[in-house]
């Protein structure tokens, strides 16, 4: 295996989870190269030691290795296959990561475009919101060709604590939509049974203290609840980041002919939440659009 010091990385995106999971690979030991839309926000890993590129081509000409985390499936696209983009500037060999949750027919479009310039291409969307990124205990799920993942995992294992190869090209992409599926319909569970739990009367930290332990535990429940009780909306994920996440799932849900009627109430329900103004807020603000329909206040 080589050294950290021998595996020159490319970063592409340091929004509130993307500079957390750089931030680990250049505390590994990695020369690491950063692009992003708004250069302040690189520069803490600018002052760690890491160096600037323009474009991101020119962070994949300079990596053996280049992510990317940016936002939607457009920026996805532009990043990667642009003109400007990741492929494009790829020396031969190396291996491009997208760690965005993303269309899977898109992933599967830059593993071809990848593979017809002598380069490998990787989909790892992750688990886990700025906590996990923060922590490096993300979950990663891996799509694409085995000899490049096995590339990446070293990488990857800086950054997260599972991490599972499901397939080929797009197989990470769609178990993502899985688990965003299953958070989706939980978030909605945990905004109703706080306020529920608020019009009773009940100590919300001690209804949180007997229902976190039991069956109804989850990761939201123990780590996003909380924010809610303490009035803290601040993004772990943005809302406007979920919905597209929904949207995608939705997407890949109808054509393949699966009814799934509770991500798309869902869907709409955290629609509803932009539309009161709260996009850029973290999905547990799903808790301040269920409050207005039964005038429960969180202040």
């Amino acid at each position: 295996m080589a050294e950290p010091a021998e595996v020159r990385v490319g970063w592409i995106g340091t929004g509130v989870m993307g500079a957390s999971m750089c931030g680990h690979l250049l505390d590994a030991g990695h020369p690491v190269t950063v692009s992003t839309r708004s250069p302040a926000k690189a520069a803490n890993l600018l002052d760690r030691g890491a160096a600037w590129a323009d474009t991101p081509a020119e962070v994949a000409t300079a990596s053996d290795i280049t992510f990317a985390m940016v936002g939607f499936p457009s920026d996805v696209r532009e990043v990667f296959l642009g003109a400007d983009g990741a492929v494009a500037g790829a020396v031969d060999g190396s291996v491009v990561v997208d760690m965005t949750t993303s269309d899977p027919s898109l992933a599967v479009d830059i593993h071809a475009a990848a593979k017809a310039r002598g380069i490998g291409a990787v989909d790892a969307p992750v688990s886990g919101g700025d906590v996990g990124a923060r922590n490096a205990a993300l979950s990663i799920m891996v799509g694409g060709d085995h000899d490049d993942v096995e590339r990446a995992r070293p990488l990857l294992e800086r950054m997260g604590s599972t991490i599972v190869h499901q397939g080929g090209p797009g197989s990470g992409q769609h178990t993502k939509m899985v688990n965003q599926i299953l958070i989706a319909s939980g978030m909605v569970g945990i905004a109703e049974a706080l306020l529920y739990a608020r019009r009773a009367g009940l100590d919300l930290p001690t209804v949180l203290e007997s229902v976190s332990g039991g069956a109804a535990g989850s990761w939201s429940l123990s780590n996003l609840a909380p924010r809610i009780l303490d009035g803290n909306f601040d993004p772990g994920f943005f809302v406007d980041h979920f919905v597209k996440d929904m949207g995608i799932a939705l997407h890949e849900a109808s054509a393949m002919h699966v009814a799934t009627p509770g991500l798309a109430l869902a869907h709409q329900l955290y629609v509803g939440l932009q539309g009161q103004g709260g996009g850029r807020l973290g999905t547990q603000a799903l808790a301040l659009a269920l409050a207005k329909l039964s005038d429960i206040d969180w202040d």
